[in-house]
């Protein structure tokens, strides 16, 4: 539910039907309701989710990619598509500004420290300048390249997010 939820989110947005994500999960919209009473409680879960596999991602990346740079520029191309679904969550929980900060420390708590390891590895192969950036403003400079993509067909995040992971290369 939470697979198809995450893209019902992305071709519509978090306010996209919970017919629709029922029809994707292939479930009752009673079964959604069941387990997430509230579009908030989906949402939550949608975005606990993806940080959880974006964090988990981070390791097999470093594992299986050709080199440590690599591994961080895909696991950067996932960061911005988690990005894209995280649109619409201050929307969706209004009202709730300790809930909001509980999610955000999660959301940092999972995924500065694999983005530290994979500076970090890039760093100890030789392959970006040490000291350049830590894992916090790295995540912190990538979704404020994203914001706005969204609602801007001519602007393409993903394209400037390139761009600044480049530019950690050590140079030749």
């Amino acid at each position: 539910m939470l697979e198809a939820a995450g893209e019902a989110f992305v071709a519509a947005g978090v306010d996209a039907p919970v017919r629709d994500i029922a029809a994707r999960a292939g479930v009752g919209v009673g079964t959604i309701y069941r387990h997430f009473p509230t579009r908030a409680d989906l949402v939550i879960a949608v975005y606990r989710h993806q940080v959880d596999a974006c964090a988990e991602a981070g390791p097999a990346l470093l594992a299986d990619a050709p080199t440590p740079h690599d591994a961080l520029a895909r696991w950067v191309d996932l960061f911005v598509d988690f990005l894209v679904t995280k649109h619409g969550l201050a929307a969706a929980m209004q009202g709730d500004g300790a809930g909001f900060a509980a999610l955000h420390a999660y959301f940092l708590d999972r995924l500065v420290p694999v983005c530290e390891a994979l500076l970090g590895a890039a760093t100890a192969a030789g392959q970006i300048r040490a000291g350049d950036v830590d894992g916090y403003h790295l995540l912190r400079g990538i979704g404020n390249l994203c914001i706005g993509a969204e609602s801007d067909p001519r602007y393409d995040a993903r394209r400037l997010v390139k761009v600044l992971v480049a530019g950690l290369r050590q140079p030749d």
